[in-house]
C-alpha cells in the first residue's frame, strides 16, 4: 500500500455507533445480518449489512456499540441499502470480529 497524508486519512468519517436492531440476512448470497445503528442527533440511524454470522447472532446485538465509516455512499446489497461500513478485523480462520470501543463512549464519536 502506498502512504497516504494525514489530510487523507480525515476525509474517512469513522464514528461511534450503537446497534438499535439486528435481523438475519437470508437473501445475502454470504450468511450476514442486517444491522440498524444510531449514530447519535448528527448522524441518525443507518442501516448496514455485515457477514458477522460466525461470532454474532442478531439477537446479541442490540446495545452493542460498533465503530462504522458514515461517509461512503449508500451500497445496494441485495434489497437491503447498506448506508454506513460497519468495521472489523479478521480472526485466524478469517472470520470477521467487529471493532468496538473498549470503553463506554458517547454514540457519534469520531474516531481520531
Amino acid at each position: 500500500m502506498s502512504d497516504i497524508t494525514f489530510d487523507d486519512f480525515m476525509k474517512v468519517d469513522i464514528r461511534v455507533g450503537q446497534v438499535v436492531r439486528a435481523e438475519p440476512f437470508p437473501e445475502a448470497r454470504k450468511p450476514a445480518i442486517k444491522l440498524w445503528v444510531d449514530f447519535g442527533p448528527e448522524l441518525g440511524e443507518k442501516k448496514s449489512s455485515a457477514q458477522i454470522t460466525k461470532h454474532y447472532s442478531p439477537e446479541g446485538l442490540p446495545g452493542k456499540r460498533v465503530l462504522a465509516v458514515v461517509n461512503f455512499p449508500p451500497r445496494q446489497i441485495g434489497p437491503v441499502k447498506s448506508e454506513v461500513l460497519v468495521l472489523g478485523v479478521p480472526d485466524v480462520d478469517g472470520e470477521v470480529v467487529l471493532l468496538v470501543p473498549d470503553k463506554d463512549v458517547p454514540i457519534g464519536g469520531r474516531m481520531y
